[in-house]
């Protein structure tokens, strides 16, 4: 099935084929008994009830765990700017010599002090059936390098700046985007400005930066393509004890693959609004930490798809975001609704996100089980007639059905149960099972970049496909975390009425940070 690594060895240098066959070797025997966990995908819920890591700052004001600025991945953040590392002034504290790189003291005090991150990520994957299509397989071998650079000019002014490198060489690669061929872009600039007003902290932020401050499905850094998703312009917060709001200003961002001259602000796609968050008291349906964020967005496209029309979209999203953990649960539910104006057509669409896993026993590394739930209105894209009920997915989660792309919340009905298990320390393993309908049988199948399936909004059947999804991820050390996934996508008459066939992928990544 994966005859094309086995070719690829011949042509290759012999130390690069022993690379990938060791690493597909090992995270293959590790992913076989286990399958994907929403919580751990990049992007995802996270657990609410873990301990702090080292980078979690000294002292907050509204608990960081809510305040929108990026996931935890064990020691680190997925978004390496929302680490604070100031507990490094302490020689104690430190691990090893890298330990020294989180805190370089500019000044006697050590009020003025740099951070420095980085990111090296080797993965190999393999795609049968691309795009669903009866096609030779696709092979991908893709290296991520970051580099970040945190200065903090005393408590109230900082400047974050992080440089990324993608490469990608494999088989059948077709036409990559620059968010996996890049020879370098600078992937984040920002300034930052903060203080205390009345007892809140308050701040605004300018320049180039990731920002994931709502549900995952809708908003993320998407850490599976080797540059993250980025945008250009402002955000500015006020966070109490108990409250939060964010208002924020932006243009998406087009990478260029060259230098760091070519990327570009898309002035033609502006995301701007407010997100408002809310600690819900501690007892409330017993003992519970929970998070209660209402949103109110506007995203701006001048030239939007659906179907055979382009046309200038104005969307508006109203939604309400509650997650956490209560006892032993933790939960991550979502319902929004779409409206505004695609050209001279009225939109109306709905989408309800709701996730959660149960720890059957009171110990940390016990089994989880669980399931996800999600719903997402269809009707009018491929049509281009009447009301456009057919809901953006905006830039979220885009592996969170598929690391093969084949799913995004646009006419999809998708129930997902999963088990999560911890067989040793710092492995976990998860299974997951997803079956996929079509709210409209009128509508198109959607993929991850918004696109239809061909031909789908023509043939009979509301069973898109149903997924069999695995992931082994194992903490080797706190800095290096080594992943294995495999997955199987069966399509079902939605699809293969229109002549798409199954797919199997296998991935298999090793990830060093500082």
């Amino acid at each position: 099935m994966f005859s094309e690594i086995k070719d690829a060895s011949v042509a290759r240098p012999r130390i690069g084929a022993a690379i990938r066959a060791a690493l597909l070797g090992a995270t293959m025997l590790a992913a076989l008994p286990a399958t994907a966990d929403p919580a751990a995908a990049p992007g995802g819920p996270q657990l609410t009830g873990a301990k702090e890591a080292p980078a979690t700052p000294v002292a907050v004001g509204y608990p960081a765990i809510g305040n929108g600025e990026g996931t935890v991945q064990g020691k680190y953040n997925v978004s390496r700017w929302a680490e604070d590392w100031r507990s490094m002034r302490d020689p104690a504290k430190r691990d090893d010599p890298l330990d020294r790189l989180k805190f370089l003291p500019l000044t006697q005090d050590g009020d003025v002090y740099l951070t420095l991150s980085g990111e090296f990520r080797y993965r190999v994957q393999e795609t049968t059936n691309p795009d669903l299509r009866d096609r030779p397989a696709q092979r991908q071998d893709r290296t991520r390098v970051f580099a970040g650079a945190d200065l903090h000019l005393g408590d109230h002014v900082r400047v974050y700046g992080e440089l990324a490198h993608a490469g990608l060489q494999g088989i059948n690669l077709g036409n990559p985007g620059a968010n996996l061929r890049n020879q370098l872009t600078l992937q984040q600039g920002f300034g930052e400005v903060r203080g205390t007003i009345g007892g809140a902290e308050v701040g605004v932020r300018g320049g180039r930066q990731e920002f994931s401050d709502g549900p995952n499905l809708l908003m993320a850094v998407r850490d599976d393509p080797t540059l993250h998703f980025v945008l250009d312009g402002v955000r500015g917060y006020v966070r109490g004890k108990r409250a939060r709001v964010d208002l924020f200003d932006f243009n998406f961002v087009n990478y260029g693959k060259a230098g760091l001259s070519d990327d570009r602000s898309d002035h033609a796609r502006r995301f701007s609004g407010a997100t408002f968050g809310y600690v819900v008291p501690g007892d409330f349906l017993g003992k519970s930490k929970l998070f209660f964020d209402p949103f109110v967005w506007r995203l701006r496209t001048d030239a939007a798809v659906w179907g055979r029309q382009t046309a200038r979209e104005e969307r508006m999203f109203y939604g309400l975001h509650l997650y956490g953990d209560i006892d032993r649960a933790t939960i991550d539910w979502t319902v929004n609704y779409q409206g505004g104006s695609f050209g001279d057509r009225s939109i109306s669409a709905w989408q309800a996100f709701v996730a959660q896993t149960w720890r059957i026993a009171a110990n940390p590394s016990a089994p989880r089980v669980g399931v996800h739930v999600d719903y997402a209105s269809g009707g009018g894209g491929a049509s281009g007639q009447g009301t456009l009920r057919a809901p953006s997915g905006l830039y979220g989660n885009n592996i969170y059905y598929s690391y093969q792309l084949f799913l995004t919340p646009t006419n999809l009905l998708a129930i997902s149960p999963n088990i999560t298990v911890q067989p040793v320390k710092n492995l976990r393993v998860t299974a997951e099972y997803t079956m996929a309908y079509r709210p409209d049988v009128k509508e198109a199948v959607y993929r991850a970049s918004g696109a239809a399936f061909a031909g789908t909004q023509n043939v009979p059947g509301n069973h898109i496909a149903d997924l069999i999804r695995a992931q082994a991820v194992w903490a080797v050390t706190p800095r290096i975390s080594l992943t294995g996934r495999y997955e199987h996508m069966m399509v079902k008459d939605a699809l293969s009425n229109a002549g798409y066939k199954d797919s199997d992928f296998l991935a298999g990544w090793i990830s060093f940070r500082f």
